[in-house]
């Protein structure tokens, strides 16, 4: 390599193979060495690397580095989010099987990750479809269902009846299946469920700890979670021909209890089921429902339907009958598939109410004017207010409404306070294949038991041939077939929902070559938690739930010692960029890739016009778009890094937005990046032909010196804040950059003017080797150090170098600038005001004219207010 000539490919090359050979990331339980444990959320290998893995994974190695230097003990793994069903249909379309399509995705990836330098401590790699990661899942599993937090029951899930086959919400598209084209029915079938909700108020009150999580993601999760405070009411059936007694419902409304007017059940409720028996319209309404696939996020919007049941249940504080309905708004996989129906006071009520004649009863209107009345004609009023026409309750407002009610409902023993929660038991099984086979066996007798631990792994065949219709372990009746205490019995087909493997990987890391245990729980202890975790916003909920819950059952079994898995969590924004399409006559776009058009600009930038290289036609410009490919406007990393070098991708990811907003992936600015790079391998290598330097005699300095230096311990200051505390990664490079100007304007004439050089060379390359590894690497070697610079401590600011002996003064009269002062740093008010009215430019403006006030900011401004 020639010391003048800056080539990315070669040095990058050179560099990763001595981090490789060196160990250089691997990392220790070292109980006496400060730890720090930084995490990006691992990748599903689809493949190749997209740029909005790029960012992540940049954020979290630039983070690990900047700790490494500030001498803690880090650790930094990489692993594989490898089961799930775009692996099945990967084989379906390939013709080949799961288990070899993402092996070979995982070694291209795996490359893909060290051509971008990343720091990771392979010995610790985790591979979520491999028996030694999975066995443990399984084991932990049959130990939850031993302690009564796993269960079976029936569930409703989408079947298509031509493939006979369970299909994933993804799976059906307009109502039907994806390969058949059948109408999706709803079925319910046996599934698997670990008790989440027993742990719901611990994942709502824990949340509290989370100091260092986005507020944002918080408030999602506490959403999500749902916990409200309401009351069980219990309706007494009519007539009691069934062998149901009563229904009960739950509502954190007791206050408008006044305006029931009629109750609704699901479907699938068995008071709907009885009295379909004698009412054909019912049956028929119930089958149109069990045909209609209804998400809960769908509910608000979805037409209102119902059909009279013919029962009638008693309201019991009032005595009144009540119609009871079948409404396909009520789910009864929620709550107790029951629901008391006040539409004067709950819009999806009204609605319903409206559209089949029922009774709307008003009972709360505003407290602040009793006298004023509500118009239920238009709609229903939701606010909270004052009770009217609900007895000797009227008046009360909410509070003394809820209390007052509860207890009348409570004195009657039909009514009783619960705390509820949105919140619903994990659903683990799925009936696909490419999953971690579930740990259990069917006996003949029809009981389920957990496999025994001599047994596991439950081992996932991986050499299977898929026919796009049935799983291979459910096709195949062999598979299934084991024994259990000498009797027949049959291994579950069902496998594990890949949330499972993603909630406790990040604890394997810590254990990951322990092929004894799940967990040890000397090593999960001292790297646990997570220090800093990265990963997108579109994990706020589930995985981020589920992974917190799962920390919660291993904490509970004596694995670890923590309540929460992640410490600190940034959530990176999407990659943007510009995006292309042309249009036929029917309205069908077709996208071009970005590297497939040409462009013109205007002088600010913008795009004017757009044109198809190959046939020099027009396209539109779609404007910057998430990375996509229905949009064809992803960047493939790796064409960068041959163009450009790793160190350029990944100064621009951080250099281009904060890390927790969109970045627009605009050419120019890579170009930039790359010119940045090359200025300061320029700057380093003619600094080196000045030869060594002698000595800082930091005493001697000229003001140019002093101010110069300055300049450099300033820049130390700001950059070690944003990397560490604020976290503010393009602020810091942008730091980085104001310094390199004055060094490249600065003189290295005299020794000590090398000495400062030679100074401000070591610290810009200190200070950027988290970001640029590579080539800060190779010019620390250039610059004579024979140590690694991954194992130089970080600078640190000279306190009295940032003393300043001077200050530049704006002087202002009235507001407008008339002069600049250069004074003492420690001069008083006076001093400063003195000098300012001396200026010959400010003499001009207030002789004659009488001083009002003087108004000195030291250190910054004096404005003189004269008329």
């Amino acid at each position: 390599m020639a010391e003048n000539q800056y080539n990315p490919k070669e040095i990058e090359q050179s560099v990763q193979q001595y981090w490789e050979e060196n160990q250089s990331f691997k990392a220790n339980d070292d109980v006496d060495k400060e730890k720090f444990y930084c995490l990006s959320m691992f990748p599903y290998p689809s493949g190749r690397l997209h740029m909005g893995h790029v960012r992540n994974y940049t954020i979290g190695d630039v983070i690990s580095r900047y700790q490494r230097m500030q001498g803690k003990n880090v650790l930094q793994p990489m692993g594989w989010d490898a089961f799930g069903l775009p692996a099945e249909n990967a084989a379906i379309n390939n013709n080949t099987a799961p288990a070899k399509w993402t092996y070979s995705n995982i070694d291209y990836m795996k490359n893909q990750l060290r051509s971008l330098g990343f720091g990771y401590d392979w010995d610790r790699e985790v591979t979520t479809c491999k028996s030694d990661y999975y066995r443990w899942e399984q084991w932990f599993f049959t130990r939850l269902y031993e302690k009564g937090l796993v269960y079976k029951k029936n569930s409703t899930v989408n079947w298509d009846p031509v493939d006979q086959t369970v299909l994933a919400n993804e799976q059906v598209i307009d109502g039907r299946g994806w390969r058949s084209g059948a109408l999706v029915e709803q079925k319910e079938i046996p599934q698997w469920f670990i008790k989440i909700t027993d742990y719901a108020e611990e994942l709502l009150s824990d949340l509290e700890q989370l100091d260092e999580w986005p507020d944002q993601v918080r408030a999602m999760q506490a959403n999500w979670i749902g916990r409200s405070e309401g009351v069980d009411i219990t309706f007494d059936l009519a007539k009691n021909a069934s062998n149901i007694s009563d229904l009960t419902v739950y509502t954190t409304r007791p206050d408008t209890f006044y305006g029931v007017t009629y109750v609704a059940v699901a479907a699938q409720h068995p008071l709907a089921e009885f009295a379909a028996q004698s009412n054909p319209a019912l049956a028929d309404f119930i089958e149109e429902c069990r045909n209609t696939k209804v998400a809960e996020a769908e509910l608000a919007t979805m037409e209102k339907k119902g059909c009279d049941t013919g029962m009638q249940v008693i309201h019991p504080l009032t005595g009144e009958l009540l119609p009871v309905w079948v409404a396909n708004f009520v789910l009864m996989d929620y709550g107790s598939g029951a629901v008391m129906a006040v539409p004067g006071h709950d819009q999806r009520d009204w609605e319903f109410a409206t559209k089949y004649g029922l009774t709307i009863k008003q009972v709360i209107q505003p407290a602040d004017d009793a006298k004023e009345a509500c118009d239920l004609t238009e709609a229903a009023y939701t606010e909270k207010g004052a009770l009217v026409n609900s007895d000797k309750f009227d008046g009360l407002t909410f509070n003394d409404a809820f209390d007052a009610i509860a207890k009348a409902l409570e004195e009657k023993g039909c009514g009783q306070r619960k705390v509820n929660y949105r919140l619903r038991d994990w659903g683990v099984s799925r009936q696909r294949y490419w999953g971690a086979p579930i740990p259990m066996l069917n006996l003949e007798n029809g009981e389920s038991v957990p496999v025994p631990e001599s047994e596991l792994p439950v081992i996932l065949p991986e050499d299977v041939e898929m026919n796009g219709v049935t799983s291979p372990i459910k096709a195949d009746p062999e598979w299934a077939k084991t024994t259990y205490n000498g009797e027949a019995a049959l291994r579950e087909t069902d496998t594990f929902d890949t949330f499972m493997e993603s909630s406790w990987y990040y604890a394997r890391y810590a254990s990951a070559t322990n092929h004894d245990a799940m967990l040890d729980p000397a090593s999960s202890n001292y790297w646990l938690p997570v220090d800093q975790y990265i990963g997108g916003i579109e994990h706020a909920i589930l995985h981020l739930l589920y992974s917190r819950f799962f920390h919660k059952l291993l904490r509970d079994e004596g694995l670890v010692d923590s309540d929460e898995p992640f410490k600190r969590l940034l959530c990176q924004g999407m990659v943007l960029a510009d995006s292309y399409y042309r249009e036929d006559a029917k309205g069908k776009k077709t996208w071009y890739s970005p590297t497939q058009v040409s462009v013109e600009k205007d002088e600010k930038g913008r795009i004017v016009k757009a044109w198809l290289t190959e046939d020099g036609e027009p396209v539109i410009h779609g404007g910057m778009t998430k990375m996509s490919k229905s949009k064809n406007n992803g960047i493939d990393p790796q064409e960068v890094i041959d163009q450009y070098g790793a160190d350029t991708v990944r100064l621009f990811t951080m250099f281009a937005a904060p890390p927790e907003q969109t970045l627009e992936w605009v050419d120019s600015g890579v170009e930039g990046a790359n010119r940045f790079l090359r200025r300061i391998w320029k700057l380093t290598t003619e600094h080196v032909e000045k030869g060594e330097p002698e000595a800082l005699n930091v005493s001697g300095l000229s003001k140019d010196q002093q101010a110069l230096r300055r300049e450099v311990h300033k820049t130390i200051e700001k950059v070690s804040d944003d990397l560490g505390r604020r976290q503010t990664f393009n602020t810091a490079i942008a730091a980085i950059m104001e310094l390199l100007n004055h060094l490249q304007k600065a003189p290295q004439e005299s020794p000590q003017d090398v000495a400062i050089m030679r100074e401000a060379v070591e610290s810009v390359l200190l200070l950027l080797n988290p970001i640029t590894p590579h080539i800060c690497h190779t010019l620390w070697h250039v610059l004579g150090h024979k140590d690694d610079i991954e194992l130089a401590p970080w600078p640190k600011a000279d306190k009295e170098a940032l003393v300043e002996d001077e200050k530049l003064i704006i002087v202002q009269v009235n507001g407008k600038v008339r002069a600049k002062i250069t004074i003492a740093a420690d001069a008083s008010k006076e001093a400063i005001e003195a000098e300012a009215k001396a200026q010959p430019n400010v003499q001009q403006f207030i002789d004659g004219k009488t001083i009002r006030k003087v108004i000195v900011v030291p250190g910054r401004l004096v404005n003189i207010v004269a008329n």
